[in-house]
């Protein structure tokens, strides 16, 4: 990351999926939208979380593909992922 890129004024949302019970499964960032925490939450608290942090929206995948046989491929990877398909 370069220096002075990083704006702890830009939040932003991925929406990984909406569960069939209606939770939000979606990552929230502060600054960098490539470091993020997962969190699940009712559409109301979420529409509610997104508004009073006036975050950004971001595609469902990430925009930068990253390379599997790179030496830290293995560390590509967040919880959703692990939950929902196998590792090597």
């Amino acid at each position: 990351m370069a220096t002075g890129s990083f704006d702890i004024t830009r939040k932003f949302v991925r929406v990984m999926r909406t569960r069939p019970n209606g939770l939000i499964e979606f990552e929230f960032a502060v600054g960098d939208p490539d470091v993020a925490v997962e969190l699940v939450m009712p559409k109301a608290a979420f529409d509610e979380f997104c508004a009073n942090n006036q975050v950004e929206l971001l595609s469902a995948s990430p925009a930068v593909a990253f390379d599997a046989e790179a030496a830290d491929a293995d560390f590509h990877w967040n919880l959703h992922q692990a939950t929902h398909q196998r590792f090597r």
